[in-house]
């Protein structure tokens, strides 16, 4: 076994979760992930689809259909974007891990903006890169990217600049003048930037229905952007494992070699599923985030009133990221709540240590009074 394997830390969610197996009292917020099942028209087209006998590879980057479908949506929200660009992936995890066998090798310098889901940092440390991590900064809760700091730490040097907004756990997003910033910068040093967008439609700032600032938005289609996208968050598909890329023309070729060899291709029925979706973003997305606004609309109040909590309302994203007064610890935070007060939350550790001391609540929720409920019990646990 490569040591690069043996390094890489378990998952601290998971080591919470696991905490919690046997008890039904628990309330858990720990995943990223709703409690409401995927709509009854996407897992309808699913069943269609294995009736019919659907169960034979397809093309390598995906479907046409869908590949046509996703260039349709993408340019609805965005700049024109042609289906040559899409390449369809087992995953939103999948994709991340195509971009970086596509453009880390060993030796290579990757900085990444954190605290941020451990996937995107330890997919180009399995590569050999070596990863610089570019902290965000807290202000009253309040998660910020130190521009100059930015333009400091991305050099010549850094083949990839890897961000994710908005974020995963803090609720963290860029703005368009930072991206423009951003991306003004990546082309002078000739770094690539790999933008994790799967939270893009859930974002609870401007109009209802908007979605969050997009490099795609502002991007021509040849610059070194590879942007990541996911069916789990906005279409409430976490199980079906489907995501997609969006890539600059002429790399559709290199990328199908490298789903080739990871995963061939995504399921044709999970494809078919994931039209099924498409079909209905117009009124499903801006439904569930209407759901999830609510929802966040619920918790943030309530914990915001408890005293010694730190938090900040997220612009976009499923989470509520907050510290707790003189607790520094927050593994053993996150398993005592389980113990002692049947509430699951994720340790901000789990994030990387610039999230030490920090709880990702997860409040997409069908029912909102079981968020009420959850900050009842911490607030009895924390003895307010």
């Amino acid at each position: 076994m490569r040591q690069v394997i043996r390094d890489l830390p378990g998952s601290k969610i998971r080591e919470v979760a696991n905490a919690a197996l046997g008890r039904s009292d628990v309330l858990p917020f720990w995943f990223g992930e709703s409690d409401e099942a995927t709509p009854a028209h996407i897992r309808d087209a699913a069943v269609k689809s294995l009736s019919a006998g659907e169960t034979f590879y397809s093309h390598n980057l995906g479907l046409a259909e869908l590949r046509e479908a996703l260039a349709h949506y993408a340019s609805g929200l965005h700049r024109p974007i042609d289906a040559s660009r899409i390449a369809v992936t087992s995953s939103g995890v999948n994709a991340l891990m195509l971009a970086m066998q596509a453009l880390v090798g060993a030796g290579d310098e990757v900085v990444a903006v954190t605290p941020v889901w451990p996937n995107l940092t330890a997919q180009p440390a399995i590569l050999g890169a070596r990863v610089v991590r570019l902290a965000l900064r807290a202000e009253r809760g309040t998660w910020r990217l130190d521009l100059d700091e930015l333009r400091h730490t991305v050099t010549a040097h850094t083949r990839v600049l890897l961000i994710n907004s908005p974020n995963n756990p803090t609720g963290w997003t860029l703005t368009r003048a930072e991206q423009e910033i951003l991306l003004a910068h990546c082309r002078s040093t000739g770094t690539w930037i790999v933008a994790d967008e799967v939270y893009e439609r859930v974002y609870f700032a401007g109009v209802p229905g908007a979605c969050a600032p997009s490099f795609l938005d502002i991007a021509e289609p040849d610059d070194r952007l590879l942007v990541v996208h996911s069916f789990s968050k906005s279409f409430l598909m976490t199980g079906w494992r489907l995501g997609w890329i969006v890539a600059p023309p002429g790399l559709g070729p290199e990328l199908a070699k490298l789903i080739e060899f990871n995963t061939s291709c995504a399921p044709v029925f999970v494809q078919r599923a994931g039209l099924a979706a498409l079909s209905q973003a117009d009124t499903s997305v801006p439904e569930l985030v209407g759901r999830l606004r609510a929802c966040r609309d619920t918790l943030l109040p309530r914990l915001t009133a408890l005293p010694g909590i730190t938090v900040a309302e997220p612009a976009g994203g499923l989470y509520a990221f907050f510290s707790v007064e003189g607790e520094s610890d927050s593994l053993a935070l996150a398993k005592r709540l389980v113990a002692e007060a049947g509430l699951g939350l994720a340790p901000g550790a789990a994030f990387g240590p610039e999230g030490e001391g920090w709880l990702r609540w997860c409040f997409a929720s069908r029912d909102p009074a079981r968020l009420v409920v959850g900050v009842e019990r911490l607030q009895r646990f924390l003895g307010l």
